[in-house]
C-alpha cells in the first residue's frame, strides 16, 4: 500500500455549491496509476462543506443553494453567534449538516464516482475567501 498527502487551495468562490471534481483530480495525478485505493478529502473550514451529487445539470447546485438558504436563512434573530455577520452562524450550521469530509474509492486509475456524481464544495458565506482542502490517498499500484 502506498500513501500520500496533498494540500489543495481553491480560489475564492461566490456563495453557492461548486463542482470541484476537476480540481481534485488535477491535484492527484498519481491516482491514474492506481489499481485500487481511497481518496479522503477534508475541508479545513467551519463555514464550507463537501458533498457528492449531480454533476451534469448546474440547476441542481442552484436548487441546493435555494433549499439550504430557505432551511437556514441569514440573520435569524434567534442566533446568538453573529460575530462575522448575518451569514456566519447559518454557514456553520449548513457546513455541519453537509459535512467536512468525503471518502471516495479509486478503481483502475479513476475516482469511482457514479456516472452523474461530482464533488461539490458548499460555500456558505458571501465572502468566504480561498478554501483549503487536505487530500489523502491510500492505495495500491
Amino acid at each position: 500500500m502506498n500513501t500520500f498527502h496533498r494540500a489543495l487551495q481553491l480560489k475564492p468562490l461566490p456563495r453557492g455549491f461548486h463542482l470541484i471534481t476537476p480540481q481534485v483530480i488535477e491535484a492527484l495525478p498519481e491516482i491514474a496509476q492506481m489499481k485500487a485505493g481511497i481518496v479522503q478529502i477534508f475541508v479545513q473550514h467551519t463555514s464550507a462543506s463537501l458533498t457528492i451529487n449531480e454533476n451534469a445539470d448546474s440547476s441542481v447546485r442552484r436548487d441546493f443553494e435555494r433549499f439550504f438558504n430557505r432551511l437556514i436563512p441569514d440573520g435569524c434573530s434567534y442566533f446568538e453567534h453573529q460575530d462575522e455577520g448575518p451569514d456566519d452562524m447559518p454557514a456553520h450550521i449548513k457546513a455541519s449538516l453537509l459535512g467536512h469530509a468525503l471518502s471516495i474509492p479509486v478503481s483502475n486509475g479513476e475516482l469511482a464516482l457514479g456516472i452523474w456524481q461530482g464533488i461539490y464544495l458548499g460555500e456558505h458565506r458571501d465572502h468566504g475567501g480561498s478554501r483549503n482542502l487536505q487530500l489523502t490517498v491510500i492505495g495500491s499500484y
